[in-house]
């Protein structure tokens, strides 16, 4: 019999998909690499053995209609979780269930309920319509016959290519294929969608549209569980309910997007004034209350861009710019300095991991 899991109560402070049952739940998962040495190496040193840590202890649960987000710089062990998850990579310890079924010992049971998205429009046959191209997978799946014409029409409203099914793949855009793509990974019906950088070579008007469809279709309407690996910030902030960083195959920390900011980030604002000489910016900062102002820009009206500290919290900064406006200070816009990814990452880095690098 598979292996089930029995539903988890979160934390308050967790998202609603949180409260839901688990849907991929890993456990203490390791996975190592042999790496090639060069042939002179070898013949030198025939028993030597080097190993890469692809990862190392990681630990976490993804619950059903959960958008979930794996972030990290190349190298960090996103490809070798995906390829745990999809039974492509036995991990060497540690255990991986998915959807009630472990990733070792039913792989077949995984397959059926996880698909993985791949991002690569070369698979796709371009001199194939985008239904002759599902009709081509419908059966490489293997749906049978009498099922194939419907599951396709179904897919491909799904995706919005119902108007160009018989419009030749090769004559898509970027994004029409990327739709195409994923239509292809909903015809066996998966319940867990794993996602890799799926907007990499969009323009930004045509990755927006895609987010939303993602968001909007695939998760919550159809209610897909979704694993997302990503370098994006846009993907990271606005799709995924949770992210969870990786350094070096070692989870170094989990949560939204946003509590992950204030955690790590520190608290700098972004005001603007035109009385960026105002003495009261220099009797708060004596007094602790906020950090040296730096000017970041004068506009062409006159209006200083300054950016501040102002360590505390919300509360905090909002008692600040109360004491800035009262003693004076003309301010036309105050708004909180938001992290990239990038820097997220590295900050999590630094603090979680002592600022080791690969």
């Amino acid at each position: 019999m598979p292996t089930t899991i029995d539903p988890v109560t979160p934390p308050i402070s967790e998202p609603a998909a949180s409260r839901t049952r688990v849907a991929v739940s890993v456990k203490n998962l390791s996975k190592r690499f042999r790496v090639r040495r060069p042939f002179i190496e070898t013949l030198r040193h025939p028993f030597d053995q080097k190993y890469m840590q692809a990862l190392n202890d990681v630990n976490v649960d993804i619950h059903e209609g959960e958008f979930f987000g794996f972030l990290g710089a190349n190298g960090a062990g996103k490809t070798t979780l995906f390829k745990t998850l999809a039974t492509l990579v036995s991990p060497d310890q540690g255990t991986v269930i998915v959807d009630g079924f472990d990733v070792t010992t039913h792989a077949a049971d995984v397959r059926r309920v996880l698909t993985p998205v791949i991002a690569d429009e070369r698979s796709l046959r371009w001199r194939l319509s985008a239904r002759e191209n599902l009709r081509l997978y419908a059966v490489l799946y293997g749906l049978p016959a009498r099922k194939v014409a419907a599951r396709v029409d179904e897919v491909l409203e799904i995706v919005g290519l119902d108007p160009a099914d018989d419009k030749l793949a090769g004559r898509f855009s970027s994004g029409m294929r990327q739709r195409l793509l994923i239509g292809r990974a909903l015809i066996p019906q998966p319940r867990i969608l794993l996602l890799d950088e799926p907007t990499r070579s969009l323009d930004p008007v045509s990755a927006r549209t895609l987010r939303a469809f993602l968001r909007e279709e695939i998760c919550k309407r159809l209610g897909c569980t979704i694993l997302l690996a990503t370098h994006t910030s846009e993907e990271a902030f606005e799709l995924c309910d949770r992210v969870a960083i990786l350094n070096q195959g070692r989870q170094l920390a989990i949560g939204p997007a946003d509590k992950l900011q204030l955690e790590f980030g520190e608290d700098h604002y972004l005001l603007r004034t035109r009385t960026a000489d105002h003495p009261a910016f220099d009797l708060l900062a004596r007094r602790a209350v906020i950090g040296q102002p730096v000017i970041r820009g004068i506009d062409d009206e006159g209006w200083v861009r300054m950016e501040v500290a102002i360590p505390g919290g919300p509360d905090t900064a909002a008692a600040a710019l109360q004491q800035l406006v009262q003693q004076g200070v003309s301010v036309a816009r105050f708004e909180r300095v938001e992290l990239s990814l990038g820097e997220l990452i590295q900050r999590v880095i630094t603090r979680k991991a002592g600022g080791r690098r690969e």
